[in-house]
């Protein structure tokens, strides 16, 4: 009884606001992070999937299983899994937790990742350890977390894997991605990760995380450090795509 009087004053004095259109949420249930409306938007990856990056397949590259744009590229990390675009809601949700200092929406987005695994019953069995994609220290000074480290943390407790944090790093400070033309993001990242201690990865199997794909280029960098310090496979799971 006091437990909901205080929720609905709670209500009353601060009020939940939609993060996508910045409405009142009325109604839905208390963790909800935007409005049914706007989740309605979100829109999905749905199969087929292209077997490199995870994105949906269209008609051009259903006989071979891969899209047009993996069909020009080689990638250090074995297969890609996204289950979201990145577009509308879910753009919105990442830039809130990432630049917005929204820390606490990295259980509930790492949770969709789950449910995603889930629901595709993606090779997790074979996989020995998950690794976040590292900040450089000075971006996460600037930012005081790593979105990446709080996603992975959330999909490791669901599947009860171990968290390797600080096995891989990241050596130089690069710009965002999202800043730079697709021919320029290779060289951003080019040598940019190390692992520290190559005996932690060495004949494992590694799921990496992180909260948005791009170009690729970021995993394939970050997998092919792991993979020359031993590393079996490398897939790759982020929240969109």
């Amino acid at each position: 009884m006091l437990r909901s009087w205080i929720d609905s004053l709670t209500e009353i004095i601060y009020p939940r606001t939609c993060l996508s259109c910045k409405k009142k949420i009325g109604g839905v249930k208390k963790d909800a992070f935007v409005c049914p409306a706007c989740w309605e938007k979100a829109e999905r990856n749905l199969p087929p999937f292209c077997r490199s990056c995870g994105r949906q397949l269209k008609k051009q590259g259903l006989s071979k299983n891969i899209c047009p744009s993996c069909s020009r590229s080689a990638f250090y990390f074995d297969r890609a899994f996204s289950p979201y675009v990145y577009s509308s809601t879910v753009k919105d949700l990442i830039h809130e937790f990432k630049y917005k200092g929204k820390d606490h929406l990295g259980q509930g987005l790492g949770d969709l990742m789950a449910d995603f695994i889930r629901e595709y019953n993606l090779p997790l069995d074979c996989i020995d350890m998950i690794i976040p994609i590292p900040l450089h220290k000075s971006r996460l000074r600037e930012r005081e977390f790593n979105q990446a480290e709080l996603l992975a943390k959330t999909v490791g407790a669901r599947f009860k894997k171990d968290l390797l944090n600080k096995g891989l790093e990241r050596i130089r400070p690069t710009r965002t991605q999202t800043e730079l033309p697709a021919h320029e993001r290779a060289l951003n990242v080019r040598e940019s990760f190390r692992v520290s201690d190559p005996s932690a990865v060495r004949d494992k199997n590694v799921l990496l995380i992180d909260d948005v794909f791009t170009s690729g280029a970021t995993s394939s960098e970050a997998a092919k450090a792991l993979k020359d310090a031993g590393a079996k496979i490398v897939f790759v799971l982020t929240l969109a795509n």
